[in-house]
């Protein structure tokens, strides 16, 4: 200790309320005050641990708070990976596991997880870190933490690398590392899901290389987070959502970042997604020398986005080129003889047809010339002949058309007579008379007049006009 009459422990225990007086110490001189058992406390501390001894410890990470976007500090909650059952697990169950106070200052951090990002590493809760520091009594808390002033990369890495690897020879073990390469591929995978941050530059480069070919590419996006925590997911889920399209190919796009921002790629969930996919699945993240578990279990991986796009032209080109362009091109250069064979056949046509039209010509010519003189000497002939018959005809047709008409003037006489048996005046001659209204309407029955009504009377020769008095009906009439 730094003082031989102050102790931290009595082993007599504290002065009993008797032995105190009024002054605050009650004339003990062993009495400390909060300050001052601090201060034998950090003595203690400081002899132990000299303050510029740098201790290495191991830790698994409970909590982890990032300060870079307001203080720039990391504060880091540490349990003892090897104590009950397993850290931070025993200590949330309350089984007292040994818990540290971890603060790494901004100077000292913003380095630090640049440098782990360059690795592809990021702090997350559940790892387990070795970390070089100080200890430190923090006074208004009366804690005892540690200052952050290095960390143990080399072993992070190896732990990774570890994992990895075990995750590997598991979807090795179960069939996964090669089960989506089986996929049979389309011939011409037009119809493209694609799973990719839309608007990023790994993003354009992609569309950019199936837009500017000449084929007509449809593509389903679905958007995903590429990187962070709930990205693999994410992106799991986005392969599946695809997976039962119909869609020829899923392509997973992710542009260049450190190992870190490309993590995502490692997950499992996202191998797994990959692996069992019905649809080939088609990777390209990152760039040049990046290489991620994504990649292994892909039906294809392509080292960038813009070379994924440019595999899928080049794959419909190569197509396109065999089943199309080859065949156009043999056509090609077969046309031109094809050409003039055919020109050559039609102007041989032309030749026999013109023959053949001279030769039917001169025969129809021939013919027309024989009957036209044959017309010729039987014209004279036939019109006498005709001439007579029509003569012959004429003398018949005058006394015919005469005894017609005479037929016709007697029949025309007997229905002048018939007309005339009936005729009204002809009527009235013979005695009978014609009654009619003024109107000159017919009265047919006693029934059409009334009395007092005026009647005219028709006589072969003159009327009489008269005025009814008085009507009588035959009840037969009625």
């Amino acid at each position: 200790m730094a003082s031989g009459t102050h102790r931290l422990f009595d082993p007599e225990g504290p002065p009993s309320a008797s032995t105190l007086d009024p002054s605050g110490d009650g004339g003990h001189a062993s009495v400390l005050s909060i300050g001052g058992l601090y201060d034998e406390v950090e003595a203690a501390l400081t002899t132990v641990f000299p303050r510029r001894r740098q201790l290495w410890v191991r830790g698994e990470i409970q909590s982890l708070s990032d300060q870079s976007g307001r203080s720039g500090h990391c504060y880091l909650d540490l349990v003892d990976p090897d104590e009950g059952d397993g850290s931070s697990a025993g200590l949330a169950r309350g089984r007292g596991a040994p818990a540290l106070r971890v603060k790494c200052w901004k100077g000292t951090w913003g380095p630090m997880k640049r440098s782990l990002a360059k690795e592809g590493i990021a702090l997350a809760e559940g790892m387990v870190v070795v970390l070089r520091g100080a200890i430190d009594l923090y006074r208004p808390k009366g804690e005892i933490g540690f200052i952050l002033s290095e960390l143990d990369v080399t072993a992070l890495l190896g732990r990774l690398a570890a994992e990895r690897a075990e995750l590997l020879r598991t979807l090795a073990a179960e069939g996964l590392l090669r089960r989506n390469r089986e996929v049979q591929l389309p011939s011409v995978p037009l119809r493209v899901g694609l799973v990719a941050s839309p608007g990023t530059e790994g993003y354009r480069d992609f569309l950019g290389r199936l837009t500017d070919s000449p084929f007509g590419f449809m593509v389903q996006v679905v958007a995903v987070r590429v990187q962070g925590g709930d990205a693999p997911r994410a992106i799991a889920q986005a392969i599946s959502t695809l997976g039962a399209t119909n869609c020829d190919v899923i392509a997973v796009i992710r542009g260049g970042g450190s190992k870190a921002d490309l993590a995502a790629f490692d997950a499992e969930v996202v191998a797994r997604a990959i692996a069992t996919s019905q649809k080939p699945v088609w990777t390209g993240i990152g760039h040049t020398g990046d290489e991620s578990v994504a990649d292994l279990v892909a039906n294809r991986a392509c080292i960038t986005p813009t070379e994924c796009g440019h595999q899928l032209v080049a794959m419909v080109g190569e197509w396109w080129i065999a089943h199309i362009g080859e065949p156009v091109a043999q056509l090609s250069r077969r046309i031109s003889s094809v050409l003039a064979d055919a020109v050559g056949r039609d102007a041989q046509a032309r030749g026999r047809l013109a023959r053949a039209a001279r030769s039917q010509l001169r025969v129809h010519h021939d013919r027309l010339a024989h009957s036209a003189r044959a017309m010729a000497r039987l014209a004279p002939e036939g019109l006498g002949a005709h001439e007579a018959r029509l003569t012959i005809g004429a003398a018949r047709l005058s006394p015919l058309a005469l005894g017609q008409v005479a037929r016709e003037e007697e029949r025309v006489h007997s229905w002048r007579r018939l007309l005339a048996a009936y005729d009204v005046d002809r009527q009235l001659e013979r005695g009978y008379t014609l009654t009619t209204t003024t109107s000159g309407e017919l009265v047919r029955s006693a029934a059409d007049v009334g009395v007092g009504q005026d009647l005219v009377t028709h006589f072969a020769r003159g009327t009489v006009r008269s005025r009814v008095e008085e009507t009588t009906i035959d009840h037969e009439e009625t």
